[in-house]
C-alpha cells in the first residue's frame, strides 16, 4: 500500500485544442509505493493528462510537482531522465530488430577503442537476460520482434518501462493484449514494484482489474476530475455511474432480435496451416448474434479471417442461403456480402492520417466512382453524414482526422465503413477492445440493431460478460477445434471456461 508521501502532484492542469477543452483544472496526488488507477470514458482526458505529464503536450495552465520540485518537460526524454516512464496503449516496436535492441533503444551500451565507439552487444544481451529473468519473462533477447505475438510485445514494453528504474510508471491499458495468465504475472510485477516504493499510474477500462490491483482510483469525465476514491470503497456500479454520469447498472441493452432461417453453414473447415483450426462446423441464422469464445491460441481470428478470404483454406465448405461459395480473397467476400471488422483497430483498421470520411468510404470506393473515373465527392459526403448521425459518431466534422477521435468513435467509423457495403454477414473480431463502458453500450446497441435488421453476426470476444450479454448462441473453441455450443441465455462463465480449456485439461490429465 502507499506510504502516504506524494511523489507526484498534478495541480490545476488545463489543456485546450481547437474546438476542444480537453482538460479543465485537473488536480491529482500520486503517492509513492501505490497503484493509482485512472479511469474515464474515451475522450474523458486521461491520455491528454498523461501526455502533459510525460512531456508530449505542453499544458496551457497548471503545475507538475515531482519529488517536491516543480517540473516542466519539453519532451519524453526529459521525463524519462527525471524518473517517469510510460507504457503506451499503441504498441509501436521496431519489428525488424531484436528484442534487446528494442529494450535499450536510444541508450545502447557502448565501448571505445581509441576515438571510436562501438555498441556492446554482449553487455546488451547480458543486461537483457538479467532483466527478463528478474521479471520472470520468457523472452529471447536475440529474437526479432516481428516474430512476437501481441502479448509478448506488451511484455517487452513492460520490461522496457521497468528498465529505466523509474519512480513513476504510467501504464496505459497494459493488459489489452495479455492472456489471463499473463495478467496475473503483470500484477505480480506491479505489486513488487509498489512494495519497492514505485508509484504506478494504471489506466484501464477493465473495472474488475482496477478493483483487484489499485489502491486509489481517480475518475475523469469530459476533461474534469470527478473525484479520487480509495478502491476498497468502490463497486462496479458506482464506478460506471461516476464515469458516464448516468446509471448503467444494466451493462447490456435489451436483446429483442429474433433469429430466423439459417443464412450460412460452415462444414468441416480446415486451415492450410498445420497448427491452426481443423474440422470446424457451425451455422449462422438471419438476425442471430453468434459469439465465439476461447482462450488465446484457440484460432478464432484465424478462422474468421479464412472465411473472409484473408487466409488459405485446405478443405471444407461454406454455404450461403443453401448455395456453396468459394472465397479466395476479401474482394470475393465483399461480393458475397460479407464484412469484417478486424481485431487490431490501429494496425489493421483505421488509416490515422486520413479523415473520418476517407476512412468511412474506403471499403466501398467503387460505388463513388463516376463515368469519368472521378470520385463523386457529394455522394461520399452524403453517405458519411448519414452514418455519422445513424451511429452517433462524435466528431467535429467528417473532415477531422480519425486519429483525433476517441477509440469508441473510431470503432463506430469502422462499423460505418462496412455497413456502407450493405453486408448480410458481419464478422466482428473483438469489437469493443480498448473502449470504455459508455462507448461499449453504444456498440452493443449497434450490434443488436443490426441483428434486428436481419444481419447474421459473428462476434469474437475475450470478455466473457460480453459474450454472455450480447450473444444468442456461443461457439467455444480450444486449440483450433470447436469444443461445444451454448445457448446465450442459459450459459455461464464457468460453462465457457470448461469448454475453452477442454483440450488443455485433456493434455494435462
Amino acid at each position: 500500500m502507499g506510504n502516504g508521501e506524494n511523489i507526484l502532484q498534478i495541480k490545476n492542469i488545463s489543456k485546450s485544442f481547437p474546438g476542444v477543452h480537453a482538460l479543465d483544472n485537473v488536480s491529482i496526488d500520486i503517492k509513492s509505493g501505490s497503484v493509482h488507477a485512472l479511469m474515464g470514458e474515451n475522450g474523458a482526458g486521461k491520455s491528454t493528462l498523461m501526455k502533459c505529464l510525460f512531456g508530449i503536450y505542453d499544458p496551457d495552465e497548471g503545475e507538475i510537482i515531482l519529488d517536491g520540485k516543480s517540473v516542466r518537460f519539453d519532451n519524453p526524454r526529459q521525463a524519462l531522465d527525471s524518473g517517469i516512464s510510460m507504457i503506451h496503449q499503441e504498441l509501436l516496436p521496431v519489428r525488424l530488430r531484436p528484442a534487446m535492441e528494442n529494450l535499450w533503444l536510444g541508450r545502447f551500451p557502448t565501448f571505445s577503442i581509441g576515438p571510436l565507439k562501438f555498441v556492446d552487444h554482449k553487455k546488451m544481451y547480458n543486461d537483457s537476460m538479467a532483466l527478463f529473468k528478474d521479471l520472470n519473462m520468457d523472452i529471447n533477447p536475440n529474437t526479432w520482434v516481428r516474430e512476437f505475438s501481441a502479448s509478448k510485445i506488451q511484455s517487452l514494453e513492460i520490461a522496457k518501462a521497468v528498465s529505466y528504474g523509474a519512480k513513476v510508471i504510467i501504464m496505459d491499458e497494459p493488459t489489452s493484449s495479455l492472456t489471463e495468465h499473463e495478467v496475473g504475472h503483470l500484477f505480480a510485477i506491479i505489486r513488487r514494484l509498489r512494495d519497492e516504493g514505485t508509484a504506478i499510474i494504471y489506466i484501464s477500462h477493465k473495472i474488475e482489474e482496477i478493483l483487484a490491483i489499485s489502491d486509489e482510483v481517480s475518475i475523469m469525465r469530459d476533461g474534469k476530475l470527478v473525484g479520487t476514491f480509495a478502491s476498497r470503497e468502490l463497486t462496479t456500479d458506482n464506478i460506471i455511474k461516476y464515469m458516464v454520469g448516468r446509471d448503467l447498472s444494466h451493462r447490456f441493452p435489451p436483446k429483442d432480435n429474433i433469429p430466423g432461417e439459417t443464412i450460412m453453414e460452415v462444414k468441416s473447415l480446415t486451415s492450410s496451416q498445420p497448427r491452426s483450426f481443423r474440422d470446424v462446423s457451425f451455422s449462422l441464422r438471419q438476425g442471430e448474434i453468434l459469439g465465439i469464445g476461447g482462450l488465446v491460441g484457440a484460432q478464432r481470428t484465424e478462422l474468421v479471417e479464412s472465411i473472409f478470404g484473408l487466409r488459405e483454406i485446405e478443405s471444407g465448405q461454406i454455404f450461403v442461403n443453401g448455395t456453396e461459395i468459394v472465397i479466395k480473397n476479401p474482394w470475393q467476400a465483399k461480393k458475397e456480402r460479407f464484412a469484417l471488422v478486424t481485431e487490431e483497430r490501429r494496425t489493421s483498421g483505421i488509416i490515422p492520417m486520413r479523415s473520418v470520411r476517407d476512412n468511412m468510404v474506403l471499403a466501398n470506393l467503387r460505388r463513388y466512382v463516376g463515368a469519368a473515373g472521378l470520385i463523386n465527392e457529394k455522394m461520399c459526403d452524403k453517405d458519411t453524414a448519414e452514418k455519422i448521425q445513424a451511429l452517433n459518431v462524435k466528431t467535429p466534422s467528417s473532415k477531422t482526422l480519425i486519429r483525433d477521435l476517441s477509440g469508441g468513435n473510431q470503432q463506430k467509423v469502422l462499423f460505418a465503413r462496412w455497413l456502407l457495403t450493405e453486408p448480410e454477414i458481419l464478422i466482428l473480431d473483438e469489437p469493443t477492445r480498448g473502449i470504455d463502458v459508455g462507448a461499449k453500450y453504444e456498440i452493443y446497441n449497434i450490434i443488436i440493431n443490426l441483428a434486428k435488421e436481419g444481419k447474421g453476426i459473428i462476434m469474437i470476444s475475450s470478455e466473457m460478460p460480453e459474450l454472455l450479454g450480447v450473444s444468442d448462441r456461443i461457439m467455444v473453441m480450444c486449440e483450433g477445434r470447436v469444443t461445444g455450443f451454448l445457448e446465450g441465455k442459459n450459459a455461464t462463465q464457468e460453462d465457457i471456461m470448461r469448454l475453452a480449456a477442454q483440450f488443455e485439461q485433456q493434455a494435462s490429465a
